[in-house]
């Protein structure tokens, strides 16, 4: 029974990987090489969410630490994310990401520009110039 047992915890330690990295990547290469939009927008979605999730994990991690079945509920929640029966997360990005860009940014067509972007463009730019000064800044 101890063998059974620590196959059953080995195999529980490896479903994260499989279904949170292994199987997204592979989908994720496949959906590029293929003509349609819609999974392209399901792996984009996914990697979205997925960053955000591992974002908040290692922010909140002090007290998710103190939650005993969080791996589960991670590795259920990605599931859901990942499978395509489900497409959990293009369905969230379509609830609630989409119509919050939608709302701050405009229309359909998504034409993210002007004062808006050149802000950005300004600030990136202005910090790139910094780091540039600082790197050719010798102490010697």
């Amino acid at each position: 029974m101890s063998r059974f047992w620590t196959l059953l915890i080995y195999l529980h330690s490896m479903a994260g990987p499989g279904i949170m990295l292994l199987y997204p990547l592979y989908a994720s290469v496949v959906a590029i090489e293929s003509t349609s939009k819609l999974d392209d927008e399901q792996w984009l979605a996914y990697w979205i969410l997925y960053s955000f999730l591992t974002l908040m994990e290692m922010l909140l991690w002090s007290i998710l630490e103190w939650v005993a079945i969080w791996y589960d509920l991670k590795l259920a929640f990605v599931a859901w994310l990942v499978l395509p029966q489900f497409r959990g997360a293009a369905f969230i990005y379509e609830k609630f990401v989409r119509e919050k860009i939608i709302r701050k940014y405009g229309g359909p067509g998504l034409q993210i520009g002007g004062k808006d972007k050149n802000k950005f463009v300004d600030f990136v730019t202005d910090k790139k110039v910094q780091l540039v000064f600082i790197s050719n800044f010798s102490f010697y």
